[in-house]
């Protein structure tokens, strides 16, 4: 199965000229953090002038930094002692992240009676502009690997939540959303043409739940639900995916819309 992961790329992260001249900004943590970015999506150890060229720095100052992370617990040699990977000390940074946001703590019990209730994979994911990323993944027997990853993300256009956490917002924003998505298929099946995505996205806002079939997995239809935070505005959303071989889709939405949406309006009220 192919591996979707939509990650902020290196690139996109570079020194502006408003941040250079803020006497606040370091520029030099900023580069740490674009070393670090390079692993976004790869599959294997970087060498050193891959890390380089990834960040869009020289490799000088990417030896320097890699040093400075290793020396931290960020960075490590792999097993050929030929190339550079995350060490285990981000995790720390990731059980900081979860435990300290409010919408997954509270979520996770609710997460775990819906499970219980739906015996299908059940997903929380938090919005990220053009993309959701996932939090919480409370997988059913036959996911992946990848797809039981937290951080793991897709993009927010076609993707069940993605689209329940659209019709969230007004018109014009969803439409920048979709004009600055990179729209390349998933599957044959994904929807990239903006005006049908805009028709799902208000469908959507009709229904109170988005459908996604097959359009980050084939096979796979996803039914996903937005959570509301505090400020009126969609922080995320649940999904709930089940296989086509095992479910209509108006079987699937009548089933699972109602416990999503009761466990969506729990979430949203803490």
């Amino acid at each position: 199965m192919t591996r979707h992961v939509l990650k902020s790329v290196p690139g996109d992260r570079v020194i502006t000229e408003a941040q250079r001249s803020d006497p606040l900004f370091i520029q030099s943590v900023a580069r740490a953090m674009q070393v670090l970015s390079a692993f976004h999506g790869v599959d294997g150890a970087l060498s050193l002038a891959e890390i380089a060229k990834s960040a869009g720095i020289d490799r000088s100052a990417a030896q320097r930094i890699v040093h400075t992370l290793r020396q931290l617990g960020y960075l490590r040699l792999d097993k050929d002692g030929r190339g550079f990977l995350p060490d285990i000390r981000i995790l720390d940074h990731t059980h900081d992240y979860l435990s300290l946001n409010p919408v997954v703590r509270n979520a996770t019990p609710v997460l775990l009676e819906l499970r219980r209730n739906t015996q299908e994979r059940v997903d929380l994911s938090l919005f990220d502009d053009v993309r959701v990323v996932y939090a919480a993944r409370m997988q059913s027997k036959r996911e992946n690997f990848f797809a039981t990853l937290v951080g793991h993300s897709v993009p927010t256009y076609c993707s069940s939540g993605g689209r329940a956490i659209l019709s969230k917002l007004d018109d014009d924003e969803v439409q920048d959303i979709i004009a600055r998505s990179d729209r390349t298929p998933l599957t044959p099946r994904t929807i990239t043409d903006p005006e049908r995505v805009m028709s799902k996205v208000h469908e959507a806002r009709e229904q109170g739940f988005a459908l996604a079939r097959e359009e980050i997995l084939i096979g796979e239809i996803a039914l996903g639900v937005p959570i509301m935070g505090h400020d009126g505005r969609p922080c995320g959303a649940i999904h709930i995916a089940g296989s086509l071989s095992d479910w209509h889709e108006e079987a699937f939405r009548d089933r699972f819309f109602p416990l999503a949406a009761e466990a969506a309006l729990a979430i949203s009220r803490f």
